[in-house]
């Protein structure tokens, strides 16, 4: 009996690392393609949820004070609360 379960799960080990190999693709070097340039994206800049906000030396929003009552951890504004919906 270990035999033959020794002997399936190679059986099994094998089909299932066979069936994780990638075909080639296949080559089109014959081809003559044209590649347009892609433009780079502007970068945008986004506002801040409030441009005052106090943080602690960890970076997170310092509780004590008024305008950081509703943020997250992360300092975008929490949607629980209806300000900020």
């Amino acid at each position: 009996m270990k035999k033959f379960l020794t002997a399936m799960s190679i059986v099994l080990g094998l089909g299932l690392a066979s069936a994780q190999q990638v075909a080639p693709a296949a080559k089109t070097a014959n081809k003559t393609t044209t590649t347009k340039q892609v433009k780079p994206a502007k970068a945008v800049q986004t506002p801040a949820a409030k441009p005052a906000v106090k943080l602690k030396k960890d970076g997170t929003p310092d509780k004590r004070y008024k305008e950081n009552q509703k943020l997250k951890k992360d300092g975008t504004p929490d949607k629980r609360f209806k300000v900020n919906k």
